[in-house]
């Protein structure tokens, strides 16, 4: 008889070396507020009220993770399997819960993009991220910190006995807990996803979710949403609403038409049931749709353009293309919505094949095709069944675990130590948390907690996990004063804890504080960072001088030694102390691109051009970062100079890109 399995099994992929977290305290950088944005005709007040809303600087708490490499050998990752007779689920339990792969198995087809490598790249609040499947983003605007870090799961069962998976964590940029509980019944032609999030302090919490899903991209698909106009943004910082399907001259409702990278946010009535689809040119496709708090739906594409293939090609190892379709709870993704106190919210996504006849969604206009696709995701999926199933997932939520099938991080279980403390351990969801293993990284903050003191390490270590809770804080900080913490350690992750509440004074007392106590790269890194700030670079210049001979192995010291060396228009300077940085640091593509820049501020144009054509590869290379063809194009405006003797000016610039085009390694814009 035919029936729901859930299994835990491994999945082997070629994958990048993962590398470690970054050491340096991402201290974000103090600067001037970004410019407001502007608003075309249209835009509703919401929206125009909320845009910018939300947004965190940096990552802290978090360590970036950025010590990934492009060198790919065979790994297994550890999955979940959830399947019915008509639907088979992958999801990737140690790399944020992903779900991977979405089968309808009497056709065979994959619903989902399946990237055949796990490579990470620039694009998350962390740094890693890699594309594929569906992503989960929560918390702070953009892929979510938590995208590459295991997520705890568990296998518990429905009322009827269906499996389910359920997978959960705490995000601590927001310090809230989330929790995910997906389920297929018996026969179903959809997947169930049940999400919910606990705001559990007695503050407002600016909140995020996107539901991101790549989707295969194929000449002949079209993507559909009920809307008739979308909310389009760019790096001007300029909102417009513009009409649908057209725009500047492309039908965008057709991806492999859009010549750039481009997002748009339909715009979904209220009273509107919230859907989204890619239907291939056979009339068959990927439909997303929820319930009503999840009202935001996105189309995401990198676009026809050279930046936009190598984008592609860069994130899959030569995988096939794909784009985003996204379901979020606001409208567009500039803004956060603000929740309550001790609010908690929820919601119930359906995923599955929709299939519409072909010449009912190609070859017609807009409306009636958005109109036959919400037919048959009706006839699929009736609201009815939906509504019954997210009662039904009311009631998973508050069913008890049963096996862990993965461990995720210690830092609820942390919190939950500390609540109890506190007699608040109310305010977290249940005890889920409460009896999550502790590991290394929490070890000595545990060790506050309970003995009011921090443990010393030597100076030479890695200064562990950060921490910028106030209510941590308050322990260090008394731990300091008693003596607890009276270190080089805990002084300077005091001074972390206060630059990132504000205090830079009070950071630079604290770390200045750790330096008596031993000379660390760590604390001497992070007083650069705030003479750097402060415009003062010789002064950082010497900090990192003395930081980097104490770490000569440590990559991203070295970059930002280079960064603040170019900075201060001391090429030659910079070219000497790169050749002090430790031989892996100095083969790293950012290094080689950094000394490339300081060739080039020199005029030693082949050395700089032997650089960039070996080839350059930068593994860590940013969406949006031109560095690598703003280089080219300014060598190739060099060259041309002092071929013809004319000036460095606009007109020589464009003719320089002419005579000397962009090599396609170096490509990675998201222009037309």
């Amino acid at each position: 008889m035919p029936m729901t399995t859930l299994r835990v099994t491994q999945l082997t992929l070629p994958a990048a070396d993962w590398g470690t977290e970054n050491p340096l305290a991402p201290l974000a950088p103090v600067a001037d507020e970004p410019a407001p944005f502007q608003f075309g005709d249209g835009v509703p007040d919401e929206i125009r009220r909320q845009t910018g809303t939300g947004r965190h600087a940096g990552c802290l708490p978090y360590r970036p993770q950025d010590g990934y490499n492009r060198e790919r050998h065979p790994r297994e990752f550890r999955v979940a399997v959830l399947q019915n007779d008509v639907l088979c689920a992958t999801f990737l339990l140690e790399l944020g819960g992903r779900m991977v792969s979405l089968v309808h198995r009497p056709t065979q087809r994959e619903l989902l993009a399946v990237n055949p490598v796990f490579q990470p790249a620039n694009l998350a609040v962390r740094n890693a991220w890699f594309s594929g499947g569906v992503e989960w983003n929560i918390g702070v605007i953009g892929h979510s910190p938590l995208t590459c870090s295991p997520l705890h799961a568990e296998r518990l069962d429905a009322p009827d006995g269906t499996p389910v998976l359920r997978l959960r964590e705490w995000e601590r940029i927001r310090q809230i807990p989330f929790q995910i509980d997906f389920w297929l019944p018996e026969a179903s032609p959809v997947l169930y996803a049940r999400v919910s999030i606990r705001n559990p302090s007695r503050e407002e919490v600016p909140m995020y979710w996107w539901s991101n899903i790549a989707v295969p991209e194929t000449p002949g698909t079209r993507v559909l949403a009920p809307a008739d106009h979308a909310f389009r943004f760019d790096h001007h910082r300029r909102m417009e609403r513009v009409p649908l399907p057209h725009w500047r001259g492309m039908d965008i409702s057709y991806p492999t038409a859009i010549d750039r990278a481009a997002d748009f946010f339909f715009d979904v009535p209220d009273d509107q049931r919230p859907w989204i689809a890619a239907v291939g040119s056979d009339g068959c496709g990927l439909v997303q749709t929820s319930t009503r708090r999840l009202r935001g739906r996105k189309l995401f594409v990198w676009g026809m353009a050279p930046g936009g293939r190598h984008w592609q090609s860069f994130l899959t190892d030569g995988g096939p293309p794909y784009i985003e379709l996204q379901a979020g709870l606001a409208r567009t993704q500039a803004e956060c919505l603000p929740m309550p106190p001790g609010a908690e919210w929820n919601w119930t996504e359906a995923y599955g094949l929709l299939t519409v006849p072909p010449a009912d969604v190609h070859g017609v206009e807009w409306a009636a095709a958005c109109r036959q696709a919400e037919q048959r995701l009706n006839k699929l999926l009736p609201l009815t069944t939906l509504a019954r199933q997210a009662a039904i997932g009311d009631g998973i939520a508050a069913r008890p675990a049963g096996a862990r099938v993965q461990v995720g991080s210690g830092w609820g279980g942390l919190e939950a130590r500390r609540l109890e403390r506190t007699k608040a351990l109310a305010s977290m969801p249940g005890r889920a948390f409460a009896n999550d293993p502790l590991g290394p990284d929490q070890a000595p903050w545990l060790q506050l907690l309970e003995h009011g003191t921090f443990p010393a390490l030597p100076p030479e270590a890695p200064p562990g996990c950060w921490m910028v809770q106030r209510e941590w804080r308050t322990l260090l900080e008394a731990a300091l004063l008693s003596g607890g913490a009276d270190h080089w350690l805990g002084w300077l992750h005091a001074g972390v804890m206060r630059h990132a509440a504000g205090d830079r004074a009070g950071a630079a007392q604290a770390w200045t504080r750790s330096l008596k106590h031993a000379r660390t790269a760590w604390a001497l890194r992070n007083l650069a960072v705030l003479a750097r700030q402060e415009n003062r670079p010789d002064e950082a210049i010497g900090l990192l001088d003395e930081a980097c001979a104490l770490a000569p192995a440590v990559l991203p010291l070295g970059i930002e030694w280079g960064t603040v060396l170019l900075e201060a228009h001391r090429p030659g300077d910079w070219l000497v102390r790169a050749a002090r940085l430790a031989p892996a640091v100095r083969a790293h593509g950012r290094i080689r691109l950094l000394v490339a820049r300081g060739h080039l501020a020199r005029n030693e144009l082949d050395a700089a051009e032997a650089i960039l054509l070996a080839p350059l590869e930068i593994c860590d290379i940013r969406e949006g970062e031109t560095i690598l063809s703003d280089t080219w194009f300014a060598l190739a405006a060099r060259r041309l100079a002092l071929e013809t003797g004319l000036p460095v000016d606009d007109a020589l610039r464009t003719r320089a890109r002419q005579t000397y085009p962009l090599p396609p390694h170096l490509d990675f814009r998201g222009g037309a």
